[in-house]
C-alpha cells in the first residue's frame, strides 16, 4: 500500500490545526503530501507546489480541503480548485474536508447527496438547497467524502484519512504513539 498520495489545497484564511495535523499524520502512515497553496498567508511548508506542478503530479489518492471560514470562501471562489475537486471525483478519489472546508464542495456541485458534517457555523450554509444531508457526527465517511467538524477533530479526520488509505492496522500503529485519547 506504499506510495499512497495526498494534495492539501490551502488558501488565505486556512485553519492551521486543520492544515497540520492531518499532513502530519498523514506523514506518519508514509502518504506523501504536496501542498497546494492559493494566496496562503502562512509560512510555506515543505512541498508545497503550484497548480500547473501539483495538477502534473497527480492524480492523488486524496484532496484535502482545510477550514477556516476565510479560507473556505477562497477555495469556493477559486475555479482552479473546482477544476481539481472535480477530477477527483470523476476519478472517484477520495475528497476529505474539514471546519468550513465543505462550503468549498457545496460551491463547486461536488458529492451532491451525500450525508456530511460541518463547523457548527457553517451548517446552515451546507444545508441550503438540499444538496446533502447532515450528520451531527466528528468524522462523517459517505462513499469517497469524509467531512469533519473542526480543529477539535483534526487528529479523527486525520486517522480516518489515513484508515481508509492505508488500512485499519496502519491507522492503529500512528494512533499509538500520539497518546490520543479514546
Amino acid at each position: 500500500m506504499a506510495g499512497k498520495r495526498a494534495l492539501v489545497i490551502l488558501a488565505k484564511g486556512a485553519e492551521e490545526m486543520e492544515t497540520v495535523i492531518p499532513v502530519d499524520v498523514m506523514r506518519r502512515a508514509g502518504v506523501c503530501s504536496a501542498l497546494y497553496i492559493e494566496l496562503w498567508r502562512l509560512v510555506l511548508m515543505q512541498g508545497c507546489c503550484v497548480h500547473h506542478v501539483c495538477r502534473r503530479l497527480g492524480p492523488y489518492n486524496v484532496v484535502l480541503l482545510p477550514g477556516g471560514l476565510l479560507g473556505a470562501q477562497n477555495l469556493s471562489e477559486s475555479p482552479a480548485v473546482k477544476e481539481v475537486l472535480k477530477d477527483q471525483e470523476g476519478r472517484k478519489g477520495l475528497i476529505a474536508a474539514i471546519c468550513a472546508g465543505p462550503t468549498a464542495l457545496l460551491a463547486h456541485g461536488i458529492a451532491y447527496g451525500s450525508t456530511v458534517t460541518t463547523h457548527p457555523g457553517a451548517k446552515d450554509k451546507m444545508m441550503a438547497g438540499d444538496h446533502y444531508k447532515y450528520s451531527e457526527a466528528r468524522v462523517q465517511k459517505d462513499g469517497n467524502v469524509i467531512t469533519s467538524r473542526g480543529p477539535g477533530t483534526s487528529f479523527e479526520f486525520a486517522l480516518t484519512i489515513v484508515e481508509e488509505l492505508m488500512g485499519a492496522e496502519v491507522a492503529g500503529q500512528v494512533k499509538a504513539p500520539l497518546v490520543l485519547k479514546d
